[in-house]
């Protein structure tokens, strides 16, 4: 299997090299408009091939688009990074055009391909690509309800001191500081709900945490975080790769579902080798749907800004 990634920066080269040491596929290929970049780092990855024990190509691509024909899944990492103090809502000016561009080349050499957004904002961007690509919607996922219930599970592990394996947890809505949702009445170790076993407010206080969970690392970094969206990006695209058909919050076109419709949001989804293979509806709180109602009409205001 062939994949490409498209923004060697440091999510796209992480995300290539998660891909790589997990070995399940035959080729990334791994594209920047920046001459060098992607040769650079392409290189340096393949010469921890022997050290790490993995037998995935690594091919390079200074914009050139011929290189990922035959493509099966795509990634879009492509953009301006968040700045501290920058919303990813910011970003769409610059972004919106950089994405259209690579979206349009990927489906000149690669019909058939899947698509996975990544550059923020990221439920417009994935809207975009649906408005441009004319790829099915199944074809096209925004990776943002990966990170975010990572980051989510994360936050519980650290409060409830357990092993963040042990935590099962989700964040739908928008791929952003104020509309994500994390799911606390759904949360548990183990099965046990972690309302059970923490305070209401240390349940509160890693809600609020997930939420500005990527603020908090630009402010720290100086830039946006790569190692978490780098691996998120792995497990969505090994998801199609192996068919796995696993439960990944994802940001997908809806067409009804939580009562909305032509609008990429993050909603429990089943991932597998045709993309989105389903879109689940789970029992949501009424406080829950109030949110998720918020959450849209934001990401709709973003989407009035596009040039479709």
């Amino acid at each position: 299997m062939k994949v490409t990634v498209v923004g060697a920066g440091a999510v796209g080269a992480s995300a290539a090299e998660y891909i790589a040491l997990k070995n399940f596929c035959s080729e990334v290929v791994l594209l920047d408009i920046k001459e060098g970049i992607a040769e650079g780092k392409a290189m340096d990855l393949m010469q921890c091939a022997s050290l790490n024990g993995f037998d995935t190509k690594i091919t390079p691509s200074s914009n050139d688009y011929s290189k990922t024909a035959g493509s099966e899944i795509a990634v879009i990492t492509s953009g301006v990074p968040r700045k501290p103090g920058m919303t990813r809502e910011e970003l769409i000016g610059v972004n919106a055009g950089i994405v259209r561009t690579v979206a349009e080349n990927l489906v000149k050499y690669s019909p058939e391909v899947i698509i996975i957004v990544v550059s923020n904002p990221m439920d417009t961007m994935t809207y975009l690509v649906h408005k441009v690509s004319g790829l099915p919607t199944h074809k096209i996922i925004g990776m943002g309800g990966a990170l975010d219930s990572a980051r989510f599970k994360y936050r519980l592990a650290e409060a409830l001191d357990s092993p963040v394996a042990d935590v099962d947890a989700m964040v739908i809505g928008a791929h952003s500081d104020t509309g994500m949702i994390p799911l606390a009445t759904k949360a548990s170790l183990r099965g046990v709900p972690v309302a059970d076993l923490i305070s209401d407010e240390k349940l509160k206080n890693a809600v609020e945490e997930t939420k500005v969970g990527g603020a908090t690392l630009t402010k720290l970094l100086g830039t946006s975080a790569w190692y978490g969206p780098g691996a998120a990006v792995s497990a969505v695209v090994q998801a199609i790769a192996c068919d796995q058909k696993k439960l990944i919050p994802s940001s997908v076109m809806l067409n009804g579902e939580y009562g909305e419709s032509d609008i990429c949001i993050g909603v429990p989804a089943v991932i597998g080798r045709n993309g989105v293979e389903k879109i689940l509806e789970i029992q949501l709180t009424e406080e829950e749907r109030a949110q998720f109602k918020a959450s849209a009409d934001a990401v709709r205001s973003v989407n009035n800004d596009l040039s479709i």
